[in-house]
C-alpha cells in the first residue's frame, strides 16, 4: 500500500509539503514555538519536513514524529514570510487529523477531543444567563456566536452581547461550537461534524461571530466580527475614560488579522474611544506576534507557550508598559494567566456604548 493511501488528508498537500522540504528555511525566525526553543526540528521547515516523511513513508506514523504538528499556534506567521504564502498551518492540521486517526496524537489532544461534549454542557448555564439581557431574542434574524474562549472569560461574553445589542438590535446566542478545539486536536470528522451542526444552527441569519478563531474556522464572507461591525459604526461610539494603567498597547490578534485580514478595523475603533492613537508593539499588523495561546499550543507544549507570552510580555513593558489590549480570549487569558493588565476590545467598546456596570 503506498504512503499516499496510507495517509489520505496528507496525500492532496504534496505540492506544499515540497515548498518547505526544499526551502533555504527563510521563515524560521517568524515561527513563535521555534523562536522559544531554538531547534530545527520545531522551525516551519523541520515540521513540514516531519509530515512530508511520514507521507512518503521515510519516516513512520509514531507519537514522536506526529507530536512535531502540535508545535505550532496556527498563527499563520510563517506563511506571511514565505514568498509563496505555503498554508503550513493548514497542512500541519491534515498531519494532525492522521496522527489522531492513526492514535499517536498527543495525550493531551486527545483529552480535548475526549471531553468536548462536557466542556459544552459547562457553558450551557451561563449562554442561560447572559439569554437573560435585554436585547436577546431567540426570533432574531441576528444570530450570536460567541465562542468557547469568550464563555470561559465570563465578563467578556456579557461584554459581546451588550456591545451586539446596541449595534445591530435584537440578537439570538446560539449555543454549540464551531469545533476548534476538536480540528486542533486532531478530530477532523468530529470538527466537521461540530461546524455544520453550528452553520444549521445559524441557517437563514446574519452571523456575528465574536471570537476571530471561530470566524476564520467558519469559513470566508459567512458572518462578521463585532469588530468590523463596530468599525462602520465608529459614530456610534463616543471616548471614554478608563481606569486601566496607562498607555494602552493595542496587540494584533493572528485570526483577527493574518486569519481575517482585519488590521485597521481595530485600531480605527480604538482611535475613536481613546481620542487618539492606541500604542503599539514593533512587531505588528502582518508581522504580529503571538500570545502562545493557539491551536492547544498551552496544553500540548505549555512550557512553549509561556514562554512565548512571556517574550510578548517582555516586550510591552520595555516600550513602557501599561495595558495590553487585544480582540481575542484565548490572547487575552494567556496575558492574564502570565501576569499582564490586559483587556479584551468589547470591553471597551461595551463602556462606550452602555457605560460602566
Amino acid at each position: 500500500m503506498s504512503a499516499a493511501l496510507r495517509l489520505p488528508l496528507l496525500s492532496p498537500h504534496t505540492a506544499e509539503l515540497e515548498l518547505c522540504g526544499y526551502c533555504p528555511k527563510l521563515c524560521r525566525a517568524a515561527c513563535p514555538v521555534s523562536n522559544a526553543e531554538p531547534r530545527d526540528t520545531i522551525t516551519p521547515w523541520g515540521k513540514m519536513n516531519a509530515a512530508w516523511g511520514m507521507l512518503r513513508a521515510q519516516a513512520p506514523v509514531d507519537a514522536e514524529h506526529a507530536r512535531l504538528a502540535w508545535a505550532c499556534t496556527s498563527c499563520y506567521a510563517c506563511r506571511e514570510r514565505c514568498e509563496h504564502q505555503n498554508p503550513v498551518a493548514r497542512v500541519l492540521g491534515s498531519a494532525r487529523a492522521e496522527a489522531y486517526a492513526a492514535g499517536v496524537a498527543p495525550a493531551a489532544a486527545r483529552r480535548v477531543a475526549a471531553r468536548h461534549t462536557e466542556r459544552l454542557r459547562r457553558w450551557t448555564p451561563h449562554l442561560a444567563e447572559l439569554a437573560e439581557l435585554p436585547g436577546v431574542n431567540p426570533s432574531s434574524a441576528v444570530a450570536l456566536v460567541i465562542g468557547c474562549s469568550y464563555l470561559a472569560l465570563g465578563k467578556e461574553a456579557r461584554d459581546i452581547v451588550l456591545s451586539a445589542v446596541r449595534l445591530v438590535g435584537a440578537v439570538r446566542l446560539v449555543e454549540g461550537c464551531c469545533g476548534a478545539p476538536l480540528q486542533y486536536a486532531g478530530d477532523e470528522s468530529g470538527f466537521q461534524r461540530a461546524r455544520q451542526r453550528l452553520l444549521d444552527a445559524c441557517q437563514g441569519c446574519k452571523l456575528l461571530v465574536a471570537d476571530p478563531g471561530c470566524a476564520v474556522l467558519l469559513g470566508p464572507g459567512r458572518s462578521v466580527t463585532p469588530v468590523e461591525l463596530a468599525a462602520r459604526q465608529l459614530e456610534s461610539f463616543k471616548p471614554i475614560s478608563f481606569a486601566e494603567a496607562a498607555p494602552l498597547r493595542w496587540h494584533d490578534p493572528c485570526q483577527l488579522g493574518r486569519g481575517l485580514g482585519q488590521y485597521q478595523a481595530p485600531r480605527a475603533v480604538l482611535t475613536r474611544l481613546l481620542g487618539g492613537a492606541p500604542e503599539e508593539f514593533i512587531c505588528r499588523r502582518e508581522h504580529g506576534s503571538c500570545s502562545g495561546a493557539g491551536a492547544l499550543l498551552p496544553l500540548t507544549m505549555p512550557r512553549h507557550a509561556a514562554r512565548i507570552a512571556d517574550a510578548r510580555i517582555a516586550e510591552h513593558r520595555r516600550l513602557g508598559g501599561g495595558t495590553i489590549v487585544t480582540a481575542c480570549g484565548s490572547a487575552l487569558r494567556r496575558f492574564r494567566a502570565r501576569g499582564a493588565p490586559a483587556l479584551d476590545l468589547v470591553t471597551l467598546m461595551r463602556r462606550s456604548l452602555v457605560g460602566d456596570g
